[in-house]
Formats: C-alpha cells, sequence, structure tokens
C-alpha cells in the first residue's frame, strides 16, 4: 500500500499528540511525587492534568478531521473536473468529426446519440453541484405541493431504463399501496433517480434492480431501491451518505462520480422530515437503500 503525504500528517499529529500526553504523565508523576503533599495542590494538578490532555485530544482530532476532509474535497474536485470535462472533450471530438470529413447517415445518428448522452452525463453533474449548494443554504425554500408518489416513482423507473438502456425485467417497479406525500417534487424526484441510477450503476453488467414501496405503520411511506451488485461493506455503509465521501477500492476508481449523490439523498430525506438508510450483507451481496418519507395520505 502507497502511503500518500496526507496519510504521514495524520500519522504525525497522531504521534505528536501521544507524545505530548506521555511527557506530561512522567512530568506530573515526578511532580506529585517528589513536591506536591497537600490535597489541593493535588487536586488543582490533576485538573490542570485533564485539561491539558483535553486540550491535545480535542486538538488531534481537529488536525486530523481537517487533513481529511481536505483529502475529500481534493478528491471531489478531481472527479468533478473529470465529470466535466470527458464529456466535453468527447462532444467536441465528435463535433469536429461532423465538421471535417464526410459521414453516412447510421454514423451521424450515432455521433448524435453519443453526444447526446454526454451532454446529458454533463447537466447532471453540473445539477448534482449546485442542488448541492442550494441544499447547504442557511435558509432553503421548499416548494411544497401534494406528490403522486406511484407516478413520481414509475417515471423515474422510466428515465433510468431509457437513459441505462436497460430492458423492463432489469429494472422493476411494484407498487404496495397508494400514497401520497407533501414535498418539494423537484428535489424528491432527484433523491429517488440517485438511488436508482446508483443502484443500476453498481450491479455491473447484470442489472436486477427492483423499486417498490411498503406502508410504515400509516404514518409513513418506505421507497426500497433492491440490487444484486457490489454490495457494501459494514463499516461503510453509514459513511457512504458524508458528503463528497466515496468507497475505497478498484471498483470506485472504475465508477466515476462526485460523491454527492447519496448526500443529497440524505439532505432530502431530513428536509421533508423523512429518513434514509443501506442495507448489505457485505460485499458481493447486493444491497438495499430505503427513503422514508411521511405521507399525508395512503390506501
Amino acid at each position: 500500500m502507497v502511503v500518500t503525504g496526507r496519510q504521514k500528517s495524520i500519522a504525525f499529529f497522531i504521534a505528536m499528540g501521544a507524545g505530548m500526553i506521555t511527557v506530561i504523565l512522567l512530568l506530573y508523576i515526578g511532580w506529585v511525587l517528589l513536591k506536591w503533599r497537600t490535597g489541593i495542590f493535588l487536586f488543582l494538578g490533576i485538573l490542570l492534568l485533564a485539561v491539558i490532555i483535553g486540550g491535545v485530544v480535542v486538538n488531534t482530532i481537529f488536525l486530523v478531521r481537517e487533513i481529511r476532509r481536505n483529502e475529500q474535497h481534493d478528491a471531489f474536485i478531481n472527479a468533478v473536473t473529470h465529470e466535466l470535462k470527458t464529456p466535453v472533450a468527447s462532444i467536441r471530438l465528435y463535433l469536429e468529426t461532423l465538421l471535417t470529413r464526410s459521414v453516412d447517415d447510421k454514423k451521424r445518428e450515432e455521433f448524435y446519440r453519443i453526444m447526446l448522452d454526454d451532454s446529458g452525463r454533463l447537466l447532471n453533474t453540473i445539477e448534482q453541484v449546485l442542488r448541492t449548494g442550494r441544499l447547504g443554504a442557511a435558509h432553503p425554500i421548499l416548494s411544497v405541493a401534494a406528490i403522486d408518489l406511484n407516478v413520481l416513482l414509475q417515471s423515474c423507473v422510466e428515465r433510468a431504463r431509457t437513459l441505462h438502456s436497460l430492458p423492463p425485467a432489469a429494472l422493476l417497479f411494484e407498487p404496495h399501496g397508494n400514497f401520497t406525500i407533501l414535498g418539494d417534487l423537484d428535489e424528491v424526484q432527484s433523491a429517488v433517480a440517485n438511488l436508482i441510477d446508483n443502484a443500476v450503476k453498481y450491479s455491473g453488467s447484470n442489472v436486477k434492480v427492483l423499486v417498490e414501496t411498503a406502508n410504515v405503520d400509516g404514518k409513513a411511506v418506505a421507497i426500497k431501491v433492491r440490487d444484486q451488485g457490489a454490495g457494501i461493506a459494514k463499516n461503510e455503509l453509514t459513511r457512504i451518505f458524508r458528503r463528497f465521501y466515496r468507497v475505497p477500492g478498484p471498483l470506485a476508481a472504475r465508477l466515476k462520480g462526485t460523491g454527492l449523490g447519496l448526500f443529497i439523498v440524505r439532505s432530502v430525506a431530513k428536509r421533508h422530515g423523512g429518513r434514509v438508510w443501506a442495507e448489505s450483507a457485505g460485499p458481493g451481496q447486493g444491497s438495499t437503500f430505503v427513503f422514508q418519507l411521511p405521507v399525508s395520505n395512503s390506501k
């Protein structure tokens, strides 16, 4: 494993903090044994020691978090740069080909389809970045309206089938009841689309994704997106919802992304009084994402 500069920095700050605590303990013990005899001095010394050790620990934790945050930020910048540059370069290449060469109608139609796909990818990246900025605003505004959940989910499923060129059997929608929620249509649609797109991307070549709904005590609806893909390690199930976070490994390196999709899903769930979580038996065992929202009416 290659040790990066940031990993060395983290190790340095941890070692420095541990060293400082050790020195303080040795000095304190020696001082108490040689000089201090009264209870008041002992009490004040213990209090001072606790404050110093606490300060060192907090400082070390803060520095390590900042280093990791900067690392995630750099990874996000690199990912966004790639996600913006790649489709633009592809579109430019095909446009130059169309301008400089004679292309038959079949090939021209293929070029147009590829450019359309690349422009969709580019637009999706821009929308994710802008949406993240809006969700992080101090006073975000929700455009609340009644939403027929089955209609919204069917629309998201059909969009994903078209976007990823999937047969109907590869991506199924099974509603278990009729649900109406109150929320921002654009935000809820974006959250569901992110969950479905992730399920398809991490399924590999054999896509089998199921989107279904379930009534939760008559007060909420659970939207479940199941796949039989890469799966998620137990220790990653909560981390994946952090901003900029991507599960480390060869699969994440191969499947480019911004690390914002699941953060957006979690933010939308919170803004609508709901919650989201992930379930998986482990790598290679598939995963299930549950997006739960309160209902205004259920049948």
